[in-house]
């Protein structure tokens, strides 16, 4: 965007259109620092794979009452239209950031002014309980406020459609050319009280309950289950210590420093259980005290870490490949004693560990493989209601049992992990033991994401060449097997590179480029849609004979990672 669109922007948001407080704001950077003005204006924020997410302040790059506000407007609009004859219902929650709250009351306004009834959360609630509200309190759509595990200065806007899952293709398309069709005068903030309604226990209750339903297994001895919880500041402090107490958990320790919510997240870097760093202070209190495991959940509760005992004795966290694995496994080892139907499906996503695929083999039943988020898996349910969702996952610490929440749950999935561990430990094993056993059935798969960040409208350029390098300079090898299949998911298209054999990828489009080589080593690339970010996930494999050859062998795949990386250049 040239100079004098930003100038544009800048004079229309110091108009009367917007309030005296946004006004002064972009009057202040205008005279004291102008070069912030460009990341402000240079584009429209954007629906990823995540919803709406960015910094918050003044501009149309930024999250403020007006962008969301416009958001919110044009949401409004789509589902009147959509459903004219009804009156409509909405729920909106939100999480621990700064600014949520009185957001969360802005969006509800919105849908007020325009005739939507519009449930409110009283306090901050986790992200799956909102995915579970929408059906539980039959709404047209539902939003949450948050911004996941990004940094303290952002905040997001996710929505929900009538299914409980995350807007998807076409339906994401239409709303936001509905958006888009508007101007910020043609906000609604002339709001109607008697359409808010506050919302307390009542909700709460219901989804407690059905995480115990969906996540106990009746696992044995679980007061022998030392146990180490962390919210990190986030909504799961709201959920999970009363969700393991009803499912019979009496020995666990929350980290008191970091169980009040707070949005300047004081006592980590980066509120991301995906980060070792920020389990560090739970991973400490289970050394001291003797903890089995130790589980900690992003601002938003839809993403968990895991950190075991392994096999030296000493806590380890594990990744989302991993944990997904194991997780997978016991849902379908508690399903097959009940007995497999021959309709049930597992699912994963085109950059997750391959493993996925040997273990849904291994027990006979379907896995559906999506794009990178959970708004594809939750559209796999929608799409085949004839079929049974056991549980899946992704690589980014995201896990989903059944269908009752259609998003990632790190509150069911805190309970399913614990009763893994409790059932490992009172059969001599432990949950560690249990995925070096899963290593020797479906293969010895490790993993490796390399994410560079990449700021600002040069920033993006960067990625946007990267990727395209990615694609026309093709790699032929990688770390010396011959690259047999690429995978461009930006054209749907499939090509063997022995053969020269193009076929199509029944998934929608998106900006993925992946490797195979003869080994069934794996490179994806592809931008972030939630951060400045382009990742890389790098996936390499070898055979397991035994447990005790594990070391050897990780070392093995851990420096066939490292030259893999080196020879990227990432």
């Amino acid at each position: 965007m040239d100079k004098v669109d930003i100038n544009n922007k800048v004079k229309y948001w110091t108009s009367t259109v917007f309030d005296k407080k946004t006004r002064d704001e972009i009057r202040k950077i205008s005279e004291t620092d102008p070069s912030q003005l460009e990341d402000r204006f240079y584009k429209d924020l954007e629906f990823g794979t995540g919803g709406m997410r960015g910094i918050m302040g003044a501009g149309t790059n930024r999250v403020n009452k007006y962008t969301l506000g416009k958001s919110t407007q044009g949401l409004s609009n789509y589902i009147k239209t959509t459903y004219p004859e009804e009156q409509c219902k909405v729920v909106i929650a939100y999480d621990c950031r700064h600014n949520s709250d009185t957001l969360a009351r802005t969006v509800a306004e919105v849908f007020s002014a325009n005739g939507i009834k519009a449930y409110l959360f009283s306090e901050l609630r986790t992200t799956p309980e909102l995915s579970f509200a929408v059906r539980y309190l039959e709404c047209h759509a539902g939003i949450v406020l948050t911004a996941s595990h990004n940094p303290p200065e952002y905040n997001g806007y996710k929505v929900y459609w009538t299914d409980g899952g995350q807007i998807v293709p076409p339906q994401d398309g239409e709303i936001i050319a509905e958006i888009n069709r508007l101007s910020f005068e043609d906000i609604n903030f002339d709001f109607d009280e008697k359409l808010i309604e506050l919302i307390y226990k009542e909700v709460d209750h219901a989804f407690i309950a059905a995480s115990v339903t969906n996540g106990e297994f009746g696992a044995q001895n679980k007061d022998n289950l030392k146990v180490v919880f962390t919210s990190l500041h986030g909504t799961s402090i709201t959920a999970i210590p009363q969700v393991l107490d009803k499912a019979g958990y009496t020995d666990v320790t929350i980290i008191a420093e970091q169980a009040e919510p707070d949005g300047n997240f004081p006592t980590v870097k980066s509120p991301n259980p995906e980060e070792p760093e920020a389990l560090e202070l739970a991973i400490k209190k289970a050394e001291e005290i003797g903890a089995d495991i130790v589980i900690g959940t992003d601002p938003d509760s839809d993403r968990l870490g895991i950190a075991v005992r392994n096999n030296k004795g000493k806590i380890q966290l594990l990744n989302g490949n991993q944990t997904m694995l194991l997780m997978t496994k016991f849902l379908l080892d508690n399903r097959t004693k009940s007995g497999l139907k021959g309709n049930e499906f597992i699912a994963s996503t085109i950059v997750s560990t391959p493993m996925m695929q040997n273990l849904a083999k291994a027990y006979g039943v379907e896995i559906k493989t999506s794009l990178t988020g959970f708004k594809w898996i939750a559209k796999m349910i929608k799409d085949h209601p004839e079929q049974d969702f056991i549980g899946g996952g992704e690589e980014s610490f995201g896990f989903m049992v059944g269908d009752f929440v259609r998003d990632k749950d790190a509150v069911t999935s805190t309970l399913l992990a614990c009763e893994i561990a409790a059932t490992a430990k009172s059969n001599g094993s432990s949950f560690y033991q249990e995925l070096l056993e899963c290593y020797t059935h479906y293969g010895f798969y490790l993993e490796r994401l390399v994410s560079l960040v990449k700021k600002g409208a040069s920033g993006a350029q960067e990625i946007k060449q990267m990727m395209a390098d990615f694609k026309e300079n093709p790699l032929e090898s990688i770390d010396g097997s011959k690259v047999e299949i690429i995978d461009d998911y930006n054209t749907s298209t499939s090509t063997n590179m022995i053969t020269g054999k193009v076929s199509g990828i029944d998934i929608p489009n998106s900006n993925v480029l992946i490797y195979t080589t003869e080994d069934g080593s794996k490179v994806a690339a592809r931008p972030s849609g939630t951060e400045p970010k382009i990742k890389f996930y790098i996936s390499v494999n070898d055979k397991l004979d035994d447990v005790v050859n594990f070391d050897s062998k990780y070392a093995e795949l851990e420096a066939k990672l490292d030259r893999i990386v080196v020879e990227l250049g990432v």
